[in-house]
């Protein structure tokens, strides 16, 4: 019952945002793939990004690897360069929990980015810096991990 009250009040979020989102991004919402990589094992799995409004938006990631599922969210804020529209550099913070072998990992993941989305194409191209900070026991620090989002975008 909590996971269904969970998927809908996100449905009704992202229903109601839409006609907020960022059109000068070229995409409300982009759903693709995620690689998470560096120290430690790669990560993958899929990935979204929802624009709720112009410089806001929420990205949630469900990652397999390592033998283990990662499920992380943030909060991104983005800008884009004034010569190059179509790229945005972006700045963000989020929760993330590994589950695996009867325990969980609780972690903090900042990340600084770039967002490009292809002028001519529905895809969006990311590449993120996202280190990992360990809130719970056994949850190592690790400052070489990074992101690559392959994604189809909506409008």
């Amino acid at each position: 019952m909590k996971k269904f009250i969970l998927l809908a009040a996100l449905t009704a979020l992202f229903a109601t945002t839409s006609t907020y989102a960022q059109r000068g991004s070229g995409y409300t919402t982009a759903l693709g793939l995620g690689i998470d990589f560096g120290d430690g094992a790669t990560l993958v799995g899929p990935s979204i990004k929802h624009f709720l409004a112009p410089h806001d938006a929420l990205q949630g990631d469900v990652l397999f690897g390592g033998n283990g599922t990662w499920i992380g969210a943030s909060y991104n804020y983005h800008q884009s360069f004034r010569e190059a529209p179509e790229l945005k550099w972006y700045i963000g913070l989020g929760p993330q929990v590994g589950i695996g072998d009867n325990n969980s990992l609780w972690y903090l993941r900042p990340a600084a980015g770039l967002d490009y989305k292809v002028k001519s194409a529905p895809i969006s191209l990311v590449f993120d810096w996202r280190p990992m900070i360990g809130l719970s026991d056994f949850a190592g620090n690790s400052a070489a991990r990074f992101g690559l989002g392959f994604r189809y975008t909506f409008q």
